[in-house]
């Protein structure tokens, strides 16, 4: 399962959260996303745990915690399709 990772610290690395979620069972890819001209963490990342059980177990676990003065956002994954709709301009017409 891929799972969302808002709200997070610029110094969180991808280390950092690998290890966060390792609590809850095994870890796939981590993504901590950066922007693409400066480098610089743009505030959100993805985890993918395997055992779907394990990464509701992370969810559950993880959502709202503090890490490094932030308290994390941590839900499944959607695709940006589902979470905008058809475009993100809706169906205005120009």
């Amino acid at each position: 399962m891929k799972i969302y990772v808002g709200n997070l610290a610029s110094s969180v690395t991808e280390d950092i959260l690998k290890k966060t979620f390792e609590a809850f069972g095994q870890v796939g890819t981590v993504n901590v996303i950066k922007d693409k001209h400066s480098g610089e963490p743009r505030g959100f990342g993805f985890v993918e745990m395997p055992s779907k059980k394990e990464a509701q177990s992370a969810i559950d676990g993880l959502n709202g915690k503090e890490i490094i003065g932030q308290n994390l956002k941590v839900n499944e994954a959607h695709a940006r399709s589902e979470r905008f709709g058809k475009t993100r301009a809706g169906d205005r017409r120009y």
